[in-house]
């Protein structure tokens, strides 16, 4: 049998009788989804497994066949697990693959397999049962990359650093409380994907091209075979729906952006101008021609990688947006973006979870950088309240002339003399100078949520408690 030949009988066994000829050659190539739909093998066979024992159940299909297709789609997985199964564009997608090699197999038996059933609600089954995967995947990296968040933030508990508002020096904060910033980030990150999965998990199986089947099938057998909570209630809605993709990829990219302000941060740390972090070789690169350069690469290409993913999530809103109902062939381009956006993610969290645990904090440099730019103006401002009564306008006030003088001395706020203080506000007595230390600073802070490194405490142990 010629090629073409071979492609005009895969074509009539897809669309039967009423095309007698294949499609033109760029028709073919527009139109062909395996290059990219080949990885939903898995999700195609098990849809068509439960698929299939519903019919034999529901009595469409005899046991006989059931029991053939069965052995059959069972081959096909083991198939494509070992790379044995050869592509061909011709056959468009992963569903007729699948279906043409069930026939090479056990014969007409698989061209039953399609009774009450249209590759428009298996697409949306098959996609579903990803995503449905892939959260689950993406929840245990996150899951990951918080413990060792928690583990870096344990260790440094009480590590002194500065914290910026602005990226200027704001207030000591400790290397325990920033890192815990991140994990909180990531806990609502798995938060939202949880939401986006309860509400994707309904099943479309069974609803056919549109409108439903006059079969009388089971489709909340098939529902819970699959691990749907249950079957979409109106089958146009079934098949045309990409909203649950909208969200996963709204997900991912929030995710993303998380995850590219903390990469950000590790090159600005890793920085010799800073030097709060060192990396090791294993997350670091050279230069062509600069010999002592180390680069954060791995961080930059994770902050990088956010415009894929929020690019992903922009790409599919478009396709959706002039859509009528049901389904358009338009809703073929939800895939790549989606397993785009899926596999950066991945590997950025991967990568920044890398470094998170590769990551070497220079503490003395993080102590130095601390006590500068008169970190502690707040705490003279939060003395002046509660110690002289003076509200906290006029403390401000004050405490920012004091920082004026300071900065006219060259000097930092602890080596200004007391004289120099009461000659601003005579209430200030020695006791202030109490409140000047980086280490008093964080101490201080035991409001929750805050600094203070038994507040720090604290919060890793409701974290990994969360976690467990």
């Amino acid at each position: 049998m010629s090629d073409s030949t071979k492609k005009h009988s895969a074509t009539n066994l897809l669309w039967g009788g009423r095309f007698g000829q294949g499609p033109a050659e760029i028709m073919a190539q527009i139109n062909a989804s395996i290059s990219f739909d080949k990885r939903l093998y898995r999700q195609d066979i098990a849809g068509s497994k439960a698929h299939a024992d519903m019919l034999v159940a529901s009595g469409i299909l005899s046991a006989e066949d059931g029991d053939a297709i069965q052995a059959g789609l069972d081959q096909i997985l083991g198939e494509f697990e070992r790379g044995e199964i050869a592509l061909d564009p011709a056959l468009e997608d992963i569903h007729m693959h699948v279906e043409t090699r069930l026939r090479d197999l056990i014969g007409d038996a698989a061209g039953r397999l399609h009774t009450a059933r249209s590759r428009n609600d298996q697409v949306a089954t098959d996609f579903r049962l990803w995503v449905r995967e892939a959260i689950d995947q993406l929840d245990l990296a996150l899951t990951t990359f918080q413990t060792t968040l928690l583990d870096q933030a344990e260790a440094h508990a009480d590590a002194i650093m500065p914290g910026f508002t602005h990226l200027q020096s704001a207030q000591p904060i400790t290397v325990g409380h920033h890192l815990l910033a991140y994990v909180e980030m990531a806990s609502r990150d798995q938060s939202r994907f949880a939401d986006c999965r309860a509400r994707l998990n309904e099943s479309p199986l069974g609803a056919a091209a549109l409108a439903g089947t006059s079969f009388p099938i089971d489709r909340h057998a098939t529902a819970k075979a699959l691990g749907f909570d249950r079957p979409m209630a109106n089958s146009m809605d079934a098949v045309s729906s990409r909203d649950f993709v909208v969200e996963f990829l709204a997900c991912c990219s929030i995710t993303a952006i998380h995850l590219s302000r903390f990469a950000e941060e590790l090159v600005i740390w890793s920085s010799a101008q800073f030097g709060f972090i060192s990396l090791s070789d294993s997350f670091s690169t050279g230069s062509s021609i600069m010999p002592q350069k180390r680069n954060p690469d791995a961080a930059e290409l994770v902050r990088a990688k956010v415009g894929r993913i929020i690019g992903a999530m922009n790409t599919m809103m478009i396709v959706l947006k002039g859509l009528p109902l049901a389904y358009s062939k338009d809703m073929q381009e939800d895939k790549e973006p989606a397993f785009d956006a899926f596999d950066s993610l991945s590997l950025g969290l991967a990568a920044i979870t890398g470094m998170v645990g590769d990551m070497t904090f220079n503490i003395d440099r993080l102590h130095d950088a601390a006590s500068a730019g008169f970190s502690t103006a707040t705490d003279i401002a939060d003395w002046l309240v509660r110690v002289a009564d003076i509200p906290f306008r006029n403390a401000h006030h004050i405490t920012g002339t004091l920082v004026k003088m300071a900065e006219d001395k060259a000097c930092m706020l602890a080596e200004l003399t007391i004289e120099d203080m009461q000659s601003v506000e005579p209430q200030i007595t020695t006791d202030i100078y109490e409140v000047l230390s980086v280490e008093n600073s964080v101490a201080s802070r035991t409001s929750f949520g805050g600094t203070a490194p038994v507040g720090v405490r604290a919060a890793i142990q409701a974290h990994r408690e969360r976690l467990s």
